[in-house]
């Protein structure tokens, strides 16, 4: 009982932080660009940790752990080691290729302050149909996402305190929308920093642990092959699932890294940060936290089984929810006055990896439908009405995704994927092409984003079920396909737009 009363005081504590950090900055949002964007003065460490942070979200401490929480069982392990792979190059490319350019153009073409607009002003669609059918987008797949967050926070609350489901999905809810609902961007990046710090010495810490109480690394693989009935050594083929998936299936796990290229929240970050000059320090921080975070993640889920092994009987543990691995090791490790305050603070970490995706979400989805339909469809706003529109849009959102999170037995992997799918095949060829073809135009831009996210849908209600492969690879081939053969059968952009690509190619922003 004691170490429940202390996991609590250092929840509320951390809670606390985080609803001073949104009160601190809610004054210093006077315009749609600070709430947004903090006027993009980002320094490299708070854009790096708060893009990886808000990437990770609750996936990293629970969706992809409970992946590799099956071991051999369905090639869990294998598809949690080729999707970290996927995700680690994805993540690496994303901040090489892109950042740099995204973070000149969007400032340069008109000073967009969202992916609709930026991708309005790049085509100077006069239509407005790029930046209303990418807002219509991004709310769809962000309540699916922000769901997935919901959903974990409720399962985190539900395995330590003990609290119902439905209780816990409306607490954690509440939490994340005050802070965000205040504070905007500013305290969304900033509360990031602390989370993706937190997280980062969590996911690394625990498996540390489990395997000095388990006796050793060579001890815990020795477990690891019992559990997965593995004759001989445990060795590559039982952790890249050679032998077991085919070419295509590994590039269709892989593929997660393509995703990158089109997530909203993160791309955000990109814009916002103070300089280009700043992108190069704050990649370096960014790959190297997601290398060591991801491949701590897999370990977790396979040394967590196995230590698990040997507290709980065989029935137990097939009886466990492998998306609470984290949880169940914390609870189990680390017991008693002197650890309860390590333990509180190590759960912390996934209420913060839950915090630091689902708040920049909510922002995200709120920008979409101030700044992308509501500024279009009445055109005379005043800045303070937009900010409002914006803050109860965050209220709104929450509420839908609490009612889509609803059902206690909802998949935080299967939730993530589905949202990570819908944007990088939506944006992600729209955005990156756009940023190195001069000659695309507005008609591919529109062709690209409405085949890509239709396709998702299409293949993962339709398809899917006869040809198991990731819907985000097909998804974003036919996006891209889309967007050359439609702009080279369209008229090609006038010079003025032309020039600008080069202009905002070689500014120095």
């Amino acid at each position: 009982m004691l170490d429940v009363v202390t996991h609590a005081v250092v929840l509320i504590s951390y809670l606390c932080i985080m609803m001073g950090i949104g009160i601190y900055f809610y004054k210093k949002n006077n315009n749609q660009s600070d709430y947004f964007l903090g006027g993009r003065n980002l320094n490299a460490w708070v854009t790096s940790m708060s893009a990886q942070a808000s990437d990770m979200s609750g996936w990293l401490l629970m969706g992809l752990p409970g992946t590799a929480f099956l071991l051999t069982e369905n090639n869990g392990m294998a598809e949690a080691v080729w999707t970290a792979l996927g995700l680690a190059v994805g993540t690496y490319f994303n901040w090489r290729i892109l950042a740099t350019r995204l973070r000149k153009y969007s400032e340069y073409a008109g000073d967009a302050i969202t992916i609709p607009t930026f991708l309005e002003n790049r085509f100077r669609d006069q239509s407005h149909m790029i930046k209303m059918i990418s807002a219509v987008f991004i709310v769809v797949f962000f309540l699916i996402y922000t769901a997935a967050q919901f959903s974990a926070g409720a399962k985190l609350f539900n395995a330590v305190f003990g609290v119902d489901y439905s209780l816990a999905l409306l607490l954690g809810a509440v939490v994340i929308v005050s802070y965000t609902f205040l504070g905007g961007f500013l305290a969304v990046c900033w509360t990031d920093l602390v989370q993706g710090i937190l997280m980062f010495f969590a996911i690394i810490i625990l498996p540390m642990l489990a395997v000095t109480k388990i006796g050793g690394l060579g001890a815990t693989m020795t477990l690891a092959q019992t559990l997965s009935n593995v004759s001989g050594n445990f060795g590559l083929k039982e952790w890249m699932g050679i032998g077991s998936y085919s070419l295509l299936t590994i590039i269709s796990i892989a593929a997660w890294g393509l995703g990158y290229f089109g997530q909203p929240h993160i791309l955000a970050r990109f814009m916002g940060i103070s300089h280009s000059k700043e992108i190069k320090p704050a990649r370096r921080i960014a790959t190297v936290w997601v290398i060591c975070s991801l491949s701590a993640a897999v370990l977790l889920g396979i040394v967590g089984k196995v230590y698990m092994s040997t507290i709980v009987t065989s029935e137990q543990l097939k009886g466990l929810d492998g998306e609470r691995i984290f949880i169940y090791m914390v609870q189990n490790l680390l017991q008693g006055p002197g650890f309860a305050i390590i333990a509180g603070i190590l759960l912390t970490a996934i209420l913060a990896a839950i915090m630091s995706s689902a708040d920049s979400q909510l922002l995200v989805t709120s920008s979409a439908i101030s700044e992308d339909i509501c500024k279009n469809l009445f055109k005379n706003l005043s800045e303070k009405k937009l900010i409002w529109i914006s803050r109860i849009s965050v209220l709104v959102v929450a509420v839908i995704a609490v009612i889509i999170a609803s059902d206690p037995n909802s998949s935080v992997f299967d939730l993530v994927a589905y949202a990570w799918a819908g944007f990088g095949a939506a944006f992600g060829p729209a955005i990156l092409i756009s940023l190195y073809w001069k000659r695309m135009n507005w008609q591919g831009a529109l062709a690209g984003i409405l085949s890509g996210g239709i396709m998702v849908i299409v293949w993962r209600t339709y398809i899917k079920s006869t040809i198991n492969l990731y819907e985000l690879l097909p998804a974003f081939i036919v996006s891209c396909v889309f967007i050359i053969i439609v702009s080279l059968m369209t008229k090609e952009p006038d010079e003025a737009i032309q020039k600008e690509f080069v202009d905002a190619m070689a500014s120095d922003l």
